[in-house]
């Protein structure tokens, strides 16, 4: 790192105080916020350092949510030192095998059920540091959508919408809302992908949990199984949605009255609205925060809104837009 970073000064000022070995750093990864990961290398181990500008994105509810994840029997980072003021952590490093570039025909199945598994205790962490998480309500879900209005349409597209695209958009949003809200709820990551989920040893290890709320049941399985950086082949989907929808009948989290026929609406119109999300966020970090790459996940992204929205005449008039001028307006640009 440039000797002109000072938050980086900082931060090996810090490590060299706690640390009784010789040192160094290795920046491993930037995530889609401000924070910063670093490996940290020693005589004796290896760490992991974040750095999270305090008056950006505090550190202390990681803290508190990965207490809560252990308690729970999940594999997560344990904070070993912490500089709340600075917003620097110490981490145990969970190394740098993310699940991701270990899915392939033959183990896909075994992980994706593994992961399926692991929501059950994500599911149990409804609070932090004995105060209850936020809900992810009416309102969460609007400010949501409204990024892929203002950063995909406005900012990247330069789209102006008519009277009847702005009212189709309207009621697909008042739509993918009120299926947000109608499905029952529980502890969400929120973010439960394949760049989230380590591989320790054939087990899985969750990160980027920081962001956990209380909200609908189908979010993070359909965060995993209809993923914005790979697609989870069609017929392990299929089981794996079988399985995450016995998961929540057999822990009283669907009522035994709840059809899978439901579920899967709630699930497919779930991923809806998380991918037009997605999308959004694509783009602003590309022109907000200079992290061109995510611009590359857009197409898949737009493909799965397109692929769902077929399948329900509600949405049909939607995907097709999206189809025809949204995407072939991203790509010509590409």
């Amino acid at each position: 790192m440039p000797l002109s970073d000072p938050r980086f000064i900082a931060l090996e000022s810090w490590l060299a105080t706690i640390l009784c070995t010789n040192h160094h750093l290795e920046l491993i990864s930037g995530d889609a916020s401000f924070r910063r990961y670093f490996r940290v290398h020693t005589e004796t181990g290896s760490y992991i350092a974040m750095d999270s500008p305090p008056e950006l994105t505090p550190v202390q509810p990681f803290i508190d949510l990965a207490a809560e994840y252990q308690r729970q029997g999940l594999l997560a980072p344990q904070v070993i030192e912490q500089h709340l003021q600075q917003g620097f952590l110490l981490l145990s490093d969970l190394g740098d095998t993310q699940l991701l570039s270990c899915l392939d025909r033959t183990s896909c199945q075994k992980f994706y059920a593994q992961a399926i598994d692991l929501l059950l205790p994500i599911m149990g962490v409804t609070s932090s540091n004995q105060m209850a998480l936020p809900l992810y309500d009416e309102q969460f879900v609007a400010r949501e959508l409204t990024i892929f209005t203002e950063w995909l349409l406005a900012e990247h597209l330069n789209l102006a919408l008519s009277a009847s695209e702005q009212q189709m958009l309207d009621t697909t949003f008042a739509l993918l809302t009120a299926n947000a809200l109608e499905q029952p709820t529980a502890g969400m990551h929120r973010d439960y992908h394949s760049r989230n989920l380590m591989v320790q040893s054939q087990q899985l290890a969750v990160i980027d949990f920081q962001d956990a709320v209380i909200g609908p049941v189908t979010y993070d399985a359909v965060s995993l199984l209809r993923d914005c950086y790979t697609r989870c082949p069609d017929e392990v989907r299929e089981q794996m949605m079988l399985r995450h929808y016995q998961l929540l009948v057999d822990n009283q989290y669907l009522s035994i009255d709840t059809s899978f026929a439901q579920y899967q609406r709630w699930f497919d119109l779930m991923g809806m609205q998380r991918h037009i999300k997605a999308a959004g966020i694509f783009c602003r970090l590309n022109y907000r925060d200079h992290k061109p790459a995510y611009m590359a996940d857009i197409p898949m992204t737009l493909s799965y809104i397109i692929e769902v929205a077929a399948k329900y005449s509600e949405l049909s008039a939607f995907g097709e837009w999206v189809e025809q001028k949204v995407l072939v307006n991203f790509e010509a640009q590409q």
